[in-house]
């Protein structure tokens, strides 16, 4: 008579190609994501490719950059504005449609100078994300700026 054990090594390979078959088709509609710092609530996202996230939903975008993290990396923040809003920014305060967002600071972590973000009205197919905590790298800074709709990789959930 065969062992619990034994039955499931003779099950392997199925089980090995039913678990790649899952993966591939779990992976084309959705991906995860870690993040590595404070700014935001929760550290693993699940992402929904292709979903578009409403306003005050959590977004995955592509970063654009070369610095201070690789080109490609995925983001996740706010989504706190979209075409029409009106970001404008009185000293290094923001506001978004008369509503404070959050302050720009003048230095990152590391000393760098940051420069304050773009204001006026947001056009089509351009966003401003943002998170809550002070250190977030968002758009309130030239480096994130506003985003555009093809950065956006899908709407993202806290998963832990």
């Amino acid at each position: 008579m065969a062992t619990g054990l034994q039955r499931l090594q003779s099950y392997r390979l199925p089980l090995i190609l039913w678990l790649m078959a899952a993966c591939l088709y779990v992976g084309r509609g959705y991906l995860l994501t870690v993040n590595l710092t404070d700014s935001l609530p929760g550290h693993v996202f699940l992402i929904e490719k292709d979903r578009t996230p409403a306003l005050g939903d959590l977004v995955a975008f592509r970063w654009e950059r070369d610095w201070p993290y690789p080109r490609g990396s995925i983001f996740v923040k706010f989504l706190r504005g979209g075409p029409g809003s009106r970001v404008e920014v009185s000293e290094r305060n923001y506001y978004l449609d008369g509503q404070f967002v959050g302050s720009a600071k003048e230095r990152a972590r590391s000393g760098e100078l940051l420069e304050k973000g773009p204001t006026g009205l947001l056009p089509l197919g351009r966003y401003y994300v943002a998170a809550d905590h002070p250190d977030s790298l968002d758009s309130r800074y030239r480096l994130t700026g506003w985003i555009r709709h093809d950065q956006i990789i899908g709407r993202a959930r806290r998963l832990w």
